[in-house]
Protein backbone atom coordinates (compact mmCIF):
# COMPACT_ATOMS: atom_id res chain seq x y z
CA UNK A 1 0.00 0.00 0.00
CA UNK A 2 1.54 3.76 -0.87
CA UNK A 3 1.57 5.97 1.81
CA UNK A 4 -0.40 8.23 2.58
CA UNK A 5 1.06 11.98 1.85
CA UNK A 6 -2.12 14.25 2.04
CA UNK A 7 -4.73 14.99 5.07
CA UNK A 8 -7.88 16.36 5.66
CA UNK A 9 -7.28 18.81 8.02
CA UNK A 10 -9.91 21.84 9.15
CA UNK A 11 -7.25 25.09 10.15
CA UNK A 12 -9.17 27.45 12.49
CA UNK A 13 -7.93 31.08 11.44
CA UNK A 14 -9.19 34.39 12.70
CA UNK A 15 -12.25 32.65 14.48
CA UNK A 16 -13.42 30.77 10.68
CA UNK A 17 -13.09 27.09 10.13
CA UNK A 18 -11.17 26.14 7.11
CA UNK A 19 -11.57 22.34 6.08
CA UNK A 20 -8.54 21.61 3.38
CA UNK A 21 -6.83 18.74 2.21
CA UNK A 22 -3.01 19.29 2.19
CA UNK A 23 0.01 17.62 1.63
CA UNK A 24 1.65 16.88 4.67
CA UNK A 25 4.70 19.16 3.22
CA UNK A 26 2.65 22.20 3.13
CA UNK A 27 4.02 24.71 5.46
CA UNK A 28 1.24 26.63 7.60
CA UNK A 29 1.94 29.70 5.19
CA UNK A 30 1.59 28.19 1.79
CA UNK A 31 -1.62 27.10 3.35
CA UNK A 32 -2.60 30.95 4.24
CA UNK A 33 -1.63 32.31 0.82
CA UNK A 34 -2.13 29.84 -1.83
CA UNK A 35 -5.31 27.85 -0.50
CA UNK A 36 -7.15 30.38 1.58
CA UNK A 37 -6.20 33.92 -0.05
CA UNK A 38 -5.33 35.11 3.57
CA UNK A 39 -2.17 37.13 1.95
CA UNK A 40 -1.36 39.40 4.69
CA UNK A 41 1.53 37.32 5.95
CA UNK A 42 4.36 37.69 3.45
CA UNK A 43 6.91 34.81 2.04
CA UNK A 44 10.16 36.60 2.78
CA UNK A 45 13.05 34.08 3.06
CA UNK A 46 11.04 31.17 4.09
CA UNK A 47 13.82 30.13 6.16
CA UNK A 48 12.66 31.38 9.52
CA UNK A 49 15.24 34.53 9.65
CA UNK A 50 13.11 37.19 8.45
CA UNK A 51 9.65 37.13 10.41
CA UNK A 52 7.86 38.63 7.45
CA UNK A 53 5.87 35.35 7.97
CA UNK A 54 4.66 36.09 11.43
CA UNK A 55 0.87 35.13 12.78
CA UNK A 56 -0.21 34.31 16.71
CA UNK A 57 -0.62 30.47 17.35
CA UNK A 58 -2.86 30.19 20.35
CA UNK A 59 -1.46 33.68 21.21
CA UNK A 60 1.94 33.40 20.79
CA UNK A 61 3.81 34.49 17.49
CA UNK A 62 5.38 31.88 14.86
CA UNK A 63 7.04 32.10 11.41
CA UNK A 64 4.17 29.91 9.51
CA UNK A 65 7.01 28.72 6.80
CA UNK A 66 8.42 26.99 9.17
CA UNK A 67 4.95 25.26 10.55
CA UNK A 68 3.69 22.88 8.90
CA UNK A 69 -0.20 23.35 8.42
CA UNK A 70 -1.33 19.55 9.12
CA UNK A 71 0.32 20.39 12.66
CA UNK A 72 -1.40 23.48 13.14
CA UNK A 73 -5.32 21.71 13.59
CA UNK A 74 -6.80 22.55 16.64
CA UNK A 75 -5.12 25.47 17.33
CA UNK A 76 -5.99 29.39 17.54
CA UNK A 77 -4.29 30.99 14.53
CA UNK A 78 -4.37 34.50 14.47
CA UNK A 79 -3.12 36.53 10.96
CA UNK A 80 -2.45 40.39 10.07
CA UNK A 81 -6.32 40.44 8.66
CA UNK A 82 -7.92 38.77 11.70
CA UNK A 83 -6.59 41.67 14.58
CA UNK A 84 -9.01 44.67 13.39
CA UNK A 85 -12.98 44.59 15.06
CA UNK A 86 -14.87 45.56 11.92
CA UNK A 87 -13.43 49.01 11.10
CA UNK A 88 -11.56 49.50 13.90
CA UNK A 89 -7.84 48.66 13.76
CA UNK A 90 -6.33 47.07 16.67
CA UNK A 91 -3.89 49.55 18.28
CA UNK A 92 -0.72 48.71 16.89
CA UNK A 93 -2.32 48.67 13.42
CA UNK A 94 -3.34 52.21 14.16
CA UNK A 95 -0.32 53.04 15.43
CA UNK A 96 2.15 51.63 12.76
CA UNK A 97 -0.01 54.23 10.24
CA UNK A 98 0.09 57.27 12.77
CA UNK A 99 3.75 57.20 12.92
CA UNK A 100 4.50 55.71 9.32
CA UNK A 101 5.90 52.32 10.95
CA UNK A 102 6.84 50.81 7.94
CA UNK A 103 7.89 52.05 4.20
CA UNK A 104 7.35 49.31 1.12
CA UNK A 105 4.95 47.60 3.90
CA UNK A 106 6.17 44.02 2.86
CA UNK A 107 7.35 43.20 6.38
CA UNK A 108 4.70 45.16 8.04
CA UNK A 109 2.10 42.40 8.52
CA UNK A 110 4.47 40.30 10.22
CA UNK A 111 5.59 43.54 12.23
CA UNK A 112 2.33 43.95 13.52
CA UNK A 113 1.63 40.33 14.25
CA UNK A 114 5.38 40.51 16.47
CA UNK A 115 4.24 43.59 18.20
CA UNK A 116 0.98 41.98 19.27
CA UNK A 117 2.82 39.61 20.83
CA UNK A 118 5.48 41.33 22.34
CA UNK A 119 3.33 43.65 24.21
CA UNK A 120 1.02 40.66 25.48
CA UNK A 121 4.73 39.49 26.65
CA UNK A 122 5.51 42.32 28.75
CA UNK A 123 2.44 42.66 30.10
CA UNK A 124 2.69 39.35 31.42
CA UNK A 125 6.10 39.76 32.93
CA UNK A 126 8.16 37.61 30.02
CA UNK A 127 12.02 39.05 30.40
CA UNK A 128 13.85 39.26 27.47
CA UNK A 129 17.70 39.32 26.84
CA UNK A 130 17.96 43.19 28.04
CA UNK A 131 16.22 42.66 31.16
CA UNK A 132 17.97 43.96 33.91
CA UNK A 133 15.91 42.37 37.20
CA UNK A 134 14.72 38.77 35.93
CA UNK A 135 13.00 37.72 38.95
CA UNK A 136 9.22 37.01 38.40
CA UNK A 137 8.31 39.36 41.96
CA UNK A 138 10.24 42.01 40.13
CA UNK A 139 7.15 42.53 37.11
CA UNK A 140 7.23 43.62 33.85
CA UNK A 141 10.37 45.68 33.38
CA UNK A 142 9.73 49.57 31.64
CA UNK A 143 9.20 49.09 28.06
CA UNK A 144 11.67 51.04 26.89
CA UNK A 145 13.38 51.48 23.34
CA UNK A 146 16.14 49.10 24.39
CA UNK A 147 13.48 46.41 25.53
CA UNK A 148 11.26 46.81 21.82
CA UNK A 149 14.33 46.29 19.94
CA UNK A 150 15.58 43.59 21.62
CA UNK A 151 11.62 41.68 21.52
CA UNK A 152 11.50 42.85 17.74
CA UNK A 153 14.47 41.63 16.78
CA UNK A 154 13.54 38.79 15.21
CA UNK A 155 11.72 41.05 12.55
CA UNK A 156 13.75 42.56 9.74
CA UNK A 157 12.87 45.74 7.88
CA UNK A 158 14.98 46.28 4.60
CA UNK A 159 13.90 49.37 4.13
CA UNK A 160 14.84 50.43 7.98
CA UNK A 161 11.54 52.07 9.25
CA UNK A 162 13.00 50.82 13.15
CA UNK A 163 12.94 54.07 14.83
CA UNK A 164 9.10 54.55 13.96
CA UNK A 165 8.18 50.76 14.35
CA UNK A 166 10.01 51.08 18.22
CA UNK A 167 7.85 54.08 18.57
CA UNK A 168 4.96 52.69 17.37
CA UNK A 169 5.35 49.51 19.50
CA UNK A 170 5.48 52.08 22.53
CA UNK A 171 2.73 54.18 21.75
CA UNK A 172 0.39 50.67 20.96
CA UNK A 173 1.49 49.41 24.31
CA UNK A 174 0.41 52.30 25.94
CA UNK A 175 -3.04 52.62 24.17
CA UNK A 176 -3.68 48.52 24.93
CA UNK A 177 -2.57 49.11 28.72
CA UNK A 178 -4.99 51.80 28.81
CA UNK A 179 -8.10 49.65 27.47
CA UNK A 180 -7.02 47.29 29.94
CA UNK A 181 -7.46 49.65 32.74
CA UNK A 182 -11.14 50.55 31.56
CA UNK A 183 -12.86 47.30 30.09
CA UNK A 184 -14.89 45.84 32.79
CA UNK A 185 -13.42 42.46 33.76
CA UNK A 186 -13.42 39.01 31.27
CA UNK A 187 -13.29 41.54 28.12
CA UNK A 188 -11.16 39.47 25.29
CA UNK A 189 -8.39 41.61 24.23
CA UNK A 190 -7.93 42.39 20.86
CA UNK A 191 -5.64 40.67 18.65
CA UNK A 192 -6.99 37.28 20.08
CA UNK A 193 -8.81 36.19 17.21
CA UNK A 194 -12.78 36.82 17.76
CA UNK A 195 -14.82 35.34 14.87
CA UNK A 196 -15.90 37.73 12.50
CA UNK A 197 -12.91 40.22 13.03
CA UNK A 198 -11.26 40.59 9.60
CA UNK A 199 -9.44 43.23 7.87
CA UNK A 200 -7.85 43.67 4.05
CA UNK A 201 -4.28 43.39 4.60
CA UNK A 202 -3.08 45.80 3.37
CA UNK A 203 -5.09 48.59 5.18
CA UNK A 204 -3.60 46.73 7.60
CA UNK A 205 0.04 47.76 6.55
Amino acid sequence: MAPTTSSAITLKINGQNYPLTVDHRTTLLDALRERLDLTGSKKGCDHGQCGACTVLIDGRREVSCLNLAVAAEGREITTVEGLARGDELHPVQQAFLDLDGYQCGYCTPGQICSAVAVIEEHTAGWPSAVTGDVRPEAGPPPLSAEEIRERMSGNLCRCSAYVSIVQAVSRAADTTAGQRRTEPAGTEPLGSGDTGRTADAEAAA
